[in-house]
């Protein structure tokens, strides 16, 4: 079973992105459009303070015709902020997600941000895994070279 370390591992993408609580929601969607990505983890100095995400934007920016410059991810941000660690499963991550209905998990270590993984990562690495065991079934039944 593959680790959140061997998800992130593979990803092209390796950088974690951050945003102030006290900055302002177009900057937070202008940083995940320019990084082509869907969520940010919220800091006040060191400290993580929510996730900020794509969703967030369009139902409390948009929906409620709200000014994306003049109000700060603070007002907007989720601020319970579920994580993983590096040693739990594909299947750990997909199992929170499923229950929490997120689609986004920032990754700690020894207390540390060290990087986040999606809902789209996990689909990935279990659709290989997948792959990989039909290739080799295929290869024990037929007798010929797996893949």
């Amino acid at each position: 079973m593959t680790s959140v370390a061997q998800v992130l591992k593979s990803k092209a993408e390796q950088a974690v992105h951050t945003i102030a609580a006290s900055d302002s929601v177009f900057n937070a969607v202008r940083l995940m459009a320019d990084k082509q990505i869907g969520a940010l983890v919220v800091t006040d100095g060191d400290a993580i303070v929510g996730i900020v995400t794509e969703r967030d934007y369009a139902r409390k920016i948009v929906l409620m015709d709200r000014s994306s410059k003049t109000t700060a991810v603070r007002d907007i941000m989720s601020p319970h902020v579920r994580f993983v660690e590096l040693d739990q499963t594909t299947y750990d991550c997909m199992a929170l997600m499923t229950e929490r209905r997120m689609r986004h998990l920032p990754v700690m270590a020894d207390g540390k941000l060290v990087g986040m993984v999606s809902i789209g990562d996990l689909v990935k690495e279990i659709i290989a895994e997948q792959q990989f065991t039909i290739s080799q079934l295929e290869h024990y039944i037929t007798g010929g070279p797996a893949a």
